[in-house]
């Protein structure tokens, strides 16, 4: 993967990296797409970056919920009533 600052690149790269913030934004040569610029987080979502970050969280609560003496039938036992 490459990387670059906007202060490295042309000035209208930069009001396409405001448009995309908004929405992806296609490039196109000879009439054919062949890049999209999309903000950080929607990147972040479309690789499942989030997805493995939330994951990741219900782990750690789920070991922290188990260390502390939480099993699935207290679980049950404590939601039934909910």
């Amino acid at each position: 993967m490459r990387y670059t600052t906007n202060t490295d690149t042309e000035p209208k790269l930069v009001a396409l990296l405001d448009a995309a913030q908004r929405e992806p934004v296609f490039i196109e040569r000879d009439q054919q797409e062949v890049a999209v610029l999309v903000s950080a987080r929607d990147y972040d979502r479309l690789s499942g970056k989030a997805t493995r970050e939330f994951l990741d969280f219900c782990n750690t609560v789920a070991d922290n919920a188990a260390a502390k003496g939480l099993t699935e039938a207290k679980l049950e036992e404590l939601l039934k009533d909910a």
